[in-house]
């Protein structure tokens, strides 16, 4: 997975799109107990999130994996079409 986008939304969750035309949720709350997250439950530190495409990271050191986002994500929408449609089809004619 490939986050091409990442947004800090209310209730400690993250907006995530992927390259690939997912986008879901990430709840960030189960984590905020453990010390690397604590800094997080200050709303200004968990706003400063930066994407690496493969992981996420905040400026106090916490980061999650994008296996570790697939894994717990909710998918709200795939782009299915996108995903299945061949990129030199443009040029394809249409089959008769």
């Amino acid at each position: 997975m490939n986050i091409s986008e990442i947004t800090a939304k209310d209730n400690y969750t993250l907006y995530i799109k992927t390259e690939d035309g997912k986008t879901g949720l990430f709840d960030v709350k189960p984590y905020l107990e453990s010390e690397a997250f604590a800094p997080l439950k200050d709303k200004a530190e968990f706003e400063r999130i930066h994407n690496g495409n493969y992981f996420i990271e905040w400026d106090c050191g916490a980061d999650l994996s994008a296996d570790t986002i697939q894994s717990h994500w909710v998918v709200m929408h795939t782009d299915h079409a996108q995903q299945n449609v061949p990129a030199d089809s443009a040029n394809t004619p249409p089959l008769s």
